[in-house]
């Protein structure tokens, strides 16, 4: 079990440092993207019941424009795909909680 993790480790390894070198930009902005949605998670679990949405969904937004890039840049269509709809319906969210905030 620990060769085959040890295995995995340095595969891993090796894998980010060649995704790094490839494309430099989007390896970073990849890693934002992933904080920042760990952050969003982790800020509506402590602020639940009443989280701060209009803090939490520009930064949805923004982490999924960085991940539609990414799978863009990447040819995924899968990955493409869900970043889009995710962003839109975060897009429509935030419209409609400008609009019943008033």
């Amino acid at each position: 079990m620990i060769e085959t993790f040890g295995t995995w480790l340095s595969g891993t390894l090796q894998w980010m440092r060649a995704d790094f070198n490839a494309h430099p930009l989007r390896f970073i902005l990849e890693v934002a993207a992933w904080i920042m949605s760990i952050s969003c998670a982790m800020i509506m679990a402590i602020t639940l019941p009443s989280p701060p949405f209009f803090v939490l969904y520009p930064l949805f937004i923004i982490q999924c424009a960085i991940f539609t890039w990414a799978s863009w840049t990447r040819g995924s269509f899968g990955m493409l795909s869900n970043y889009l709809l995710l962003m839109t319906i975060d897009i429509v969210a935030i419209v409609r909680l400008a609009i019943n905030s008033q």
